[in-house]
């Protein structure tokens, strides 16, 4: 039973548009923020419902906050999780425009 389109959305929080991830687009990969608690079936099934795309593969990376000063108060950035999906030959997702 596939998951409500609802809980797709929760599972992908935004793309990540940077110099790197616009190169890796030439290797049919798209780069995604997700939730840390977001599994790699999980990532794949969303992506698939709610761009119409085959996945062919999903890396996962958990960045860590850094301690940064915050006003001149100590403070930790939260930590990030990103997401690489490699996407079947010859398809690709414009994330420029919106849902």
């Amino acid at each position: 039973m596939a998951a409500p389109k609802a809980l797709h959305y929760t599972r992908l929080t935004a793309p990540i548009i940077t110099e790197k991830s616009t190169l890796l687009s030439e290797f049919n990969k798209v780069v995604f923020r997700v939730p840390l608690e977001a599994t790699k079936p999980q990532i794949k099934e969303a992506v698939e419902a709610l761009f119409n795309v085959n996945v062919t593969g999903v890396n996962t990376i958990v960045v860590k906050g850094k301690s940064k000063l915050f006003r001149g108060v100590p403070g930790k950035r939260s930590d990030v999780k990103k997401a690489i999906v490699t996407l079947k030959e010859g398809q690709s997702i414009d994330v420029t425009t919106g849902l």
